[in-house]
């Protein structure tokens, strides 16, 4: 994997405030301005930092419904599900898709203004999403945790290895 403990350090504090100038993130890990520049850089080109994006508050902008959807795909097979994978791709209100085990193929997270917002959606766009068998709904109740940081520490021990 090739990290450090200033790679895992950068991570870290880029996961709590990207907005962070170089000079704070190096100040805040304990390295000069220049070398923590380029590790954040080769961070970003090698894929383990993929972009960064500010945290709304779903509520404050009118969308008070949070909906977790299993979508059951009528065939599950690379040909069928390529153009459902792609139909749900361009939908602004589907925030996540995750492939899941058991029954189902797909669980989504939808965001919607209300109830009467997301049945529309339902009835007008999912179900009429190619190779759509069945869907299946819950709502969220309140959020325990949300927008939670990646867990680091699993790397910290490998860095330690690595440097003795």
């Amino acid at each position: 994997m090739g990290l450090d403990r200033y790679h895992i350090a950068i991570l870290g504090e880029l996961q709590r405030d990207a907005r962070l100038s170089n000079a704070e993130l190096s100040a805040r890990i304990g390295l000069s301005t220049a070398p923590t520049w380029r590790r954040v850089r080769w961070l970003e080109e090698q894929g383990f930092i993929t972009g960064y994006r500010a945290e709304i508050d779903r509520r404050k902008v009118g969308l008070g419904v949070l909906a977790f959807v299993r979508v059951d795909a009528d065939r599950n097979n690379g040909a069928s599900t390529k153009p459902l994978e792609d139909a749900i791709r361009a939908q602004p209100e589907v925030i996540s898709c995750h492939y899941i085990s058991g029954a189902g193929t797909f669980e989504l997270q939808v965001l919607a203004t209300d109830l009467d917002a997301f049945s529309r959606f339902t009835i007008d766009v999912l179900l009429n999403l190619p190779n759509v068998k069945d869907v299946h709904t819950s709502f969220s109740l309140g959020e325990v945790k949300a927008g939670a940081l990646t867990p680091l520490a699993h790397l910290d021990h490998k860095a330690v290895a690595q440097l003795k």
